[in-house]
């Protein structure tokens, strides 16, 4: 008896827990949606949870891609057929190119801090504490919360002119499987520590505040169990196991409006609440201790190569959105000035989609944040969200000439 009531404990376990789908021969598809009812067919097809849309449907004649299992690929494709939407193949075997790119990591056992390779949180992390150390000067690291799961997030400050001076806050990684972002992010940080002299005059007249991975569980979890993972890794009340919130739909401001999901097992799920999840209250938290210190948020992303500004919300622009625009124009010309990467600019909903919630809104409309913007880096569905390492400097590159334009900007007009 006791052997069967062990059994059965075990069953209603599997049960409850959601089995990951297979990857191995998983594609990801694109379509271009030409008239208004293949566009709502899409987004019909995005509420239902069942594909991972990569892209997701925001306009007539824009690509969304979308990935599915081999399992589900052929109910997919009668569907887009039978709308008229043709599928081209993006990738078409997202499973072996993950295993590819694991393999390579393993066998370069890159575990020092570099920009050859993407690194997990406690690489980072220990590189940041490093920093802080080897430059007390221009550095400083403290912790200033932890995750869900107990990892510490910690924030990094550069420059040497003082707490009085104006601030750019920067965060990278709030989707998990956007490796990218924190390599971008962290890139731009060691340019700035390791060319300390070059950049001197901007690290006396501004400080940059940096956070580059804020969904520590999420992005640890694609390291060692899921690489497509892109929520937070919360428990919620799925009576499906689902886990996690979408933390770019977790912020007080117009929470879950629009573009967003109250289902937990959706990859838009919005929380239970406004800042249900902690990782998102620890950013808030220093976005409101710094305050007015804050002339510039950036948020990093991938993929799409689009620099925008809110609102995501709603199509309506803010009233100085003029400003916003010029200095995203300004900085979008020195990036594609390096490599001719090009960057497409506007407001978020006018841009890709609306979808409220999101950090950017906030810092804007709540954390009074003039210049607050999405950057969703390389690259535009050739490999997705599986940039290969060999694209972290060029990205670095290139970005980094645009927050120096941001930079100068916020010293020219603001330090004293």
């Amino acid at each position: 008896m006791k052997a069967l009531l062990v059994l059965a404990c075990v069953v209603l376990a599997a049960l409850a827990t959601p089995t990951k789908p297979s990857l191995r021969q998983a594609k990801v598809v694109r379509v271009v949606p030409q008239t208004l009812d293949q566009l709502h067919h899409l987004h019909q097809l995005l509420l239902q949870g069942r594909y991972d849309f990569w892209q997701e449907p925001r306009a007539l004649d824009t690509p969304v891609d979308i990935m599915t299992t081999i399992r589900d690929l052929p109910e997919l494709a009668s569907s887009l057929k039978s709308h008229g939407l043709k599928a081209t193949v993006m990738i078409q075997d997202v499973g072996r190119l993950i295993d590819q790119q694991a393999a390579e990591r393993l066998q370069r056992d890159s575990r020092a801090m570099d920009w050859t390779d993407y690194h997990d949180y406690d690489t980072i992390n220990a590189w940041m504490a490093q920093l802080a150390s080897d430059h007390p000067d221009l550095c400083t690291l403290e912790e200033v919360g932890k995750s869900y799961e107990g990892r510490a997030m910690k924030l990094l400050t550069l420059g040497k002119g003082g707490a009085d001076k104006p601030g750019i806050f920067i965060d990278g990684g709030i989707h998990a499987r956007e490796w990218i972002s924190p390599a971008t992010v962290t890139y731009m940080v060691n340019e700035l520590v390791t060319n300390s002299n070059t950049y001197d005059d901007l690290l006396s007249n501004v400080n940059f505040y940096v956070m580059p991975s804020i969904n520590p569980d999420g992005y640890s979890y694609t390291f060692t169990d899921d690489r497509m993972w892109r929520k937070t890794r919360s428990h919620t009340d799925s009576p499906f196991g689902c886990k996690g919130a979408d933390p770019n739909r977790n912020w007080d401001f117009h929470w879950n409006e629009i573009g967003a999901s109250s289902n937990p097992c959706s990859e838009t799920y919005a929380g239970s609440g406004p800042f249900s999840e902690v990782e998102m209250r620890v950013v808030r938290d220093e976005i409101i201790r710094l305050g007015s210190k804050i002339k510039v948020y950036l948020t990093f992303h991938s993929y799409s190569q689009l620099w925008m500004y809110p609102w995501g919300y709603t199509s309506a622009l803010p009233d100085d959105w003029k400003d916003l625009d010029n200095l995203a124009q300004d900085a979008v010309s020195a990036l594609t000035a390096v490599h001719g990467t090009q960057y497409e600019i506007g407001s978020s909903t006018n841009t890709i989609y609306a979808a409220a919630g999101g950090s950017d809104d906030w810092a804007k409309g709540v954390g009074g944040v003039k210049y607050a913007y999405t950057v969703e880096l390389r690259d535009q569905g050739y490999y997705g969200f599986l940039l290969p390492p060999s694209k972290i400097i060029p990205s670095g590159e290139e970005t980094f000439e645009a927050l120096k334009v941001v930079a100068n900007f916020v010293k020219n007009t603001y330090s004293k």
